[in-house]
């Protein structure tokens, strides 16, 4: 049986985000970037391909999105002040389980009747419906597994986004000659940061 504390009395705690499933399609396909480059060839199939994969990890990074359905695990030292657990991807979908690890390193499933997640604004959050169960170790003693993400489908992520994705895709197919970091070739147009400006989670 795990002990519980009240909330508030956990300070800041470490977490790492590890993901469990990646997405089964790009949210851009090959032949829709092909089309964009007017390219009619496939000697290139595999350059574009890892343009269309590194554009959606920039792009998912810079802005704390995931865009096509994915599955991540949130590992957490404990529960953060207040018992407040901010996802750091949105948009979330569902949360398929919370565990806490006990005093004996076994993982304990806490009940979804324990607790609500709010999908409603940036963050989405879990929050306890009472209080959290106190982790026994001091480190990585909290997990969530939970999917996020517009939905299973290219078409599902919204129009700008991937409009953004084929410009940025299309900007790093066209300087592909070695140069240094920070020249102007390598910073990302203006367009796409455009497309992607009502996207960027908003800082209060």
């Amino acid at each position: 049986m795990l002990s519980r504390t009240s909330r508030g009395n956990e300070g800041i705690v470490k977490m790492a985000l590890t993901m469990t499933s990646g997405p089964a399609i790009e949210s851009v396909s090959l032949d829709d970037a092909k089309a964009h480059l007017r390219i009619d060839g496939s000697s290139e199939d595999a350059l574009i391909a890892s343009l269309i994969l590194t554009s959606r990890l920039h792009i998912e990074a810079a802005l704390g999105l995931a865009l096509v359905q994915q599955s991540w695990r949130l590992i957490l030292d404990g529960w953060p002040r207040g018992g407040v657990v901010r996802v750091p991807l949105s948009p979330l979908t569902s949360v398929a389980e919370v565990r806490v690890k006990n005093a004996d390193g076994l993982f304990e499933v806490v009940p979804s009747a324990d607790y609500v997640v709010v999908v409603a604004g940036r963050p989405q959050r879990l929050l306890a419906k009472s209080i959290w169960p106190t982790p026994g170790v001091a480190a990585a003693g909290v997990e969530i597994d939970f999917t996020a993400g517009y939905g299973s489908a290219a078409e599902d992520v919204p129009a700008p986004i991937r409009q953004a994705l084929l410009l940025l895709m299309a900007h790093w197919y066209e300087h592909r000659d070695p140069i240094e970091i920070g020249a102007p070739q390598t910073s990302v147009p203006h367009a796409v940061n455009r497309l992607l400006s009502p996207y960027r989670p908003v800082r209060v």
